[in-house]
């Protein structure tokens, strides 16, 4: 396996453990503002740590996106997204091993948001229908992107160590807006690595987390090569 693709593997887990290890070791401690900014700050930290290595995509969505942008190797993509579902299916496994450390451990797997997992309709953690969860995912999916992609652009008057930081507020930002319809999902590898221990209902859902955030990086992705200056 190559460097670029550990350090996805990598950076992947870490985002997973760190966002979802929140929500379910401190969820109800931290509140819906300490998840998303886990998340945010998983993101931040494995991008400065990871990404002049591989591009800390740690996301098929953006594997997706910025191939379809015009930043990255269509032949990449699916190494990418093999590299990036293993580190989560990783990640989900210790999270799953560490919380039944907890004498009152119990995954409910009818229960909205059940193991950090993703839903819709009866599994939105408030009872969003499909078409509501499809659009936000698609669409913060691509404003992810689109903000990836222009934080990322060499700038003269922005050094290049903000990229991190930029990507890490809007990645927080969406989980703000999006926990109360899907528990934010934007990334198809955290989503399925966390459906594995939660249950058929999640798993049956499972298409929507790929397909809204791949459609939605692929929109970010063109939509920013259309209006750029690259």
């Amino acid at each position: 396996m190559s460097r670029k693709l550990i350090a996805e593997m990598i950076g992947t887990f870490w985002l997973v453990l760190g966002g979802c290890g929140t929500a379910i070791l401190a969820g109800n401690q931290v509140g819906i503002l300490g998840v998303s900014a886990a998340f945010g700050l998983a993101v931040l930290t494995g991008a400065f740590a990871l990404g002049h290595i591989s591009g800390a995509h740690f996301n098929p969505a953006v594997s997706v996106g910025l191939w379809v942008g015009g930043r990255f190797r269509g032949r990449d993509v699916v190494p990418y997204i093999v590299a990036q579902g293993a580190g989560a299916i990783l990640a989900a496994s210790v999270l799953y091993v560490v919380a039944q450390g907890y004498p009152d451990f119990l995954i409910e797997p009818q229960a909205p948001g059940a193991f950090a997992s993703n839903g819709y309709g009866a599994l939105s953690p408030d009872g969003y229908a499909l078409p509501a969860a499809f659009l936000v995912e698609a669409l913060l999916t691509a404003s992810f992107v689109l903000v990836i992609m222009a934080a990322t652009r060499p700038r003269p008057d922005v050094p290049s160590d903000f990229a991190p930081l930029i990507i890490g507020l809007a990645l927080t930002l969406i989980h703000l807006v999006s926990i109360p319809v899907t528990n934010t999902s934007v990334n198809p590898a955290r989503s399925s690595g966390m459906a594995l221990f939660a249950g058929a209902g999640v798993l049956s859902q499972l298409w929507l987390f790929w397909a809204a955030p791949l459609l939605g990086g692929a929109i970010g992705g063109a939509t920013y090569r259309v209006i750029s200056l690259d």
